[in-house]
């Protein structure tokens, strides 16, 4: 099993490594430090409510573990896979530690594993919209001028990182690829736990992700539903 997790990590910091060559990022360092930074509000505030979410949709149908596990809370450290984190940084989509459950703790199991599943993302729709009417508040009360200032341009900046890589959260998880939250919405919908070629998906889930994403798959579907989100969103703020 160690061997395993060791080849896996091997071929994830491969992945980040083609990543940053193809991004160019030794060409200009600074600028893409300062670029980095400033989408780290959006890292830290996706990732740790992404998974509160979980835990807390968890507690409320009755299980009682990610309280135990002091999952329960919105402080980012608890959350933070930092293979996740690294290839959000680099990569462009990634995700948290998973919140443990104990499905038999749920009063109604399919629908407790289910709404678990969606929390997640349902969060990550919500905080995208929040900070679009911030966005929109602050253009209508600051207008341009300020926001295109050395300040306000900052800060417009992080808000719409903030925006953006919750959508990207949000469909990067809803992929129905082992072992995104997508895939465990469809076993639910579909009833697949009871087959064996579910448990065959998840012995191989971290090898067909990554598959996915050499092959592209993963960026040919995240690009253009995130794309147009954002420009629904973006609607809102600028009319």
């Amino acid at each position: 099993m160690k061997r395993n997790i060791d080849v896996t990590m091997i071929v994830l910091i491969a992945f980040v490594l083609l990543f940053i060559w193809r991004d160019g990022v030794f060409d200009h360092p600074v600028e893409w430090l300062i670029g980095k930074l400033l989408m780290l509000p959006g890292i830290v505030i996706g990732l740790a409510f992404h998974e509160y979410a979980h835990a807390l949709v968890a507690d409320k149908m009755g299980d009682p573990t990610p309280r135990l596990q002091g999952r329960l809370t919105i402080n980012p450290f608890v959350h933070f896979d930092w293979w996740g984190i690294l290839c959000l940084f680099f990569v462009g989509f990634g995700w948290g530690k998973p919140v443990m459950i104990d499905a038999r703790n749920f009063k109604n199991r399919r629908r407790g594993e289910l709404l678990v599943s969606l929390a997640g993302v349902t969060m990550n729709l919500i905080i995208a919209i929040v900070f679009a009417v911030i966005a929109k508040i602050l253009l209508m009360t600051l207008g341009g001028g300020f926001l295109s200032g050395a300040a306000g341009s900052t800060l417009w900046l992080m808000i719409y990182y903030v925006i953006f890589i919750n959508l990207v959260l949000m469909v990067f998880n809803l992929i129905p690829c082992p072992p995104l939250d997508g895939f465990n919405v469809v076993a639910e919908l579909f009833q697949l736990k009871n087959t064996e070629f579910y448990w065959t998906l998840r012995r191989f889930d971290w090898w067909i992700l990554l598959a996915l994403m050499f092959l592209g798959v993963v960026d040919r579907i995240l690009s253009p539903s995130v794309n147009f989100l954002y420009s629904l969103l973006q609607n809102f703020i600028i009319y």
